[in-house]
């Protein structure tokens, strides 16, 4: 069930856990692995791996390997800089992913660019910064999207909805940061704090009632995460906030006649139990709704978290074409997403396919 395992690439969940359980249960000390796709078998040598500092469950149990963070765990123990793992063994981040934590670590994204950059596309938006107002409703946590055509796009059509439903908001402008997701992700985790520390002092220094966000991934950095670290904030999907503007009739829709599927991201259902709101927003565009063999809580992945674009790590197959195979099964014309990273992953793949939007544009399109 595993999609990474399905497309053939060098991780098997399922049989790391496993010899996870074996190696604590017989009184070894670490991970010696055997025949995983990808690797050839270390067989009965050193132990490559410690376990038990870091060994864990989640809170989560789906098909998924029975929803255990091993692979968080294991980026974090192994990947940091000042620290050698217990077998004396040191490790370093997959492929270009060195390159795309250098750029993080020196510009506070993981593009490198100037972060004075990031609302240059919204020229025309009269977008008001937080840092000169004495207070507003919402915080608009633009995410790295703003650093890309594509991500642009859809925050435009979000930001033109805001505006339409008279919404009182602000964004951070040049002082908002990288969330730090990639960078934990990866197993960064110097990084990872220091930007989670920074960023809630600037957080901290402003005042809002929520933070709105279109990306999951920062969602389940900023609500989950960052509390750790002192920042405690109220968190909101743009489609769960979406939707209550719908419902609270400040914002009005007309009918789409389109017959269209719905991918869940992976971390605003199975992270964070959110797969409701979208489907009661696209309920209101009057769509034919058809769900794929996997969705809701188990949904299949995009391939686009975990920072495994920047490993570029080959398979057997692309796991977005593995996802969008089930999309097409379906016979709807267009997939509807709720997260940037899904956009760019499934709008990545070649030939025929259904057309990818995100259901802001859906919403906008339908707004009256």
């Amino acid at each position: 069930m595993c999609p990474v395992y399905a497309t053939g690439l060098p991780l098997n969940s399922k049989a790391m856990i496993q010899d996870f359980v074996g190696a604590l249960g017989d009184g070894s000390t670490g991970y010696a692995g055997h025949g995983h796709p990808g690797r050839e078998p270390s067989g009965q040598g050193e132990p490559l791996l410690p376990v038990g500092r870091w060994v864990g469950g989640g809170r989560r149990s789906t098909r998924y390997a029975v929803g255990l963070h091993h692979v968080p765990g294991l980026c974090r123990s192994l990947s940091d800089d000042d620290r050698a793992c217990g077998c004396g063994r040191r490790s370093a981040p997959v492929r270009k992913a060195a390159g795309v934590l250098e750029e993080l670590r020196a510009a506070d994204n993981p593009g490198g660019l100037p972060l004075s950059r990031r609302i240059d596309w919204a020229s025309d938006l009269a977008l008001p910064l937080a840092g000169e107002r004495d207070g507003v409703d919402v915080l608009l946590w633009l995410g790295d999207e703003a650093f890309d055509l594509r991500g642009q796009q859809s925050l435009r059509a979000f930001i033109k909805l805001l505006h339409k439903a008279d919404v009182d908001f602000a964004v951070l402008g040049e002082e908002e940061r990288d969330c730090g997701d990639l960078a934990r992700r990866l197993g960064d985790e110097a990084t990872f704090q220091d930007l989670a520390r920074r960023n809630i002092a600037t957080l901290e220094g402003v005042s809002f009632k929520r933070i709105v966000t279109m990306d999951p991934h920062a969602l389940h950095v900023l609500r989950n995460e960052y509390p750790a670290f002192g920042g405690v904030f109220d968190v909101v999907h743009h489609t769960q906030f979406l939707l209550d503007l719908v419902e609270e009739g400040r914002l009005t829709l007309k009918g789409l006649p389109e017959a269209l599927t719905y991918h869940d991201p992976c971390y605003l259902d199975r992270y964070n139990g959110e797969k409701d709101a979208p489907r009661k927003l696209l309920d209101a565009l009057g769509v034919e709704l058809r769900e794929m063999e996997f969705s809701g809580k188990f949904s299949r992945c995009c391939g686009g978290g975990g920072g495994a674009p920047v490993t570029d790590i080959a398979g057997d197959r692309r796991i977005p074409d593995v996802r969008m195979d089930q999309a097409r099964e379906t016979g709807a014309a267009c997939v509807a997403v709720a997260c940037p990273n899904c956009t760019v992953m499934l709008e990545g793949v070649v030939g025929p396919r259904p057309q990818v939007r995100e259901i802001t544009e859906l919403v906008l399109e339908a707004a009256i």
